[in-house]
């Protein structure tokens, strides 16, 4: 797991297991997002990285999102979690791009 800075308090990376739960908790994130639709190839269901979080006290929510076919719900899902989630928040879908865009949309529309 390669965890890349985005901003201050968020910062993102690829598909993630539930083994690495405890390496995010550690690093000070709190709340982890999911953007990776489980029926994407290579998905971990997100149940698991959920329950890993939850054991972990981290918050998680599921925000998927299809590469390549981000809409104006999936900005403003990410918006209003980014908002509830106490941060550092991490997030992450199958390479760290489709995260990284849904958080520079939801911040720039204020």
């Amino acid at each position: 797991m390669e965890i890349r800075q985005v901003a201050e308090a968020f910062a993102v990376s690829g598909q993630i297991a539930p083994a690495d739960v405890a390496a995010i908790k550690a690093a000070g994130y709190r709340s982890i997002i999911c953007n990776r639709p489980d029926n994407e190839e290579g998905a971990v269901p997100h149940e698991q990285i959920e329950a890993a979080a939850k054991e972990a006290g981290l918050a998680f929510r599921y925000l998927p999102a299809i590469s390549g076919q981000l809409t104006q719900a999936n900005v403003d899902d990410t918006a209003k979690a980014l908002g509830e989630l106490e941060g550092p928040v991490f997030a992450y879908c199958r390479s760290g791009a489709r995260s990284t865009n849904l958080y520079t949309m939801a911040k720039q529309q204020g």
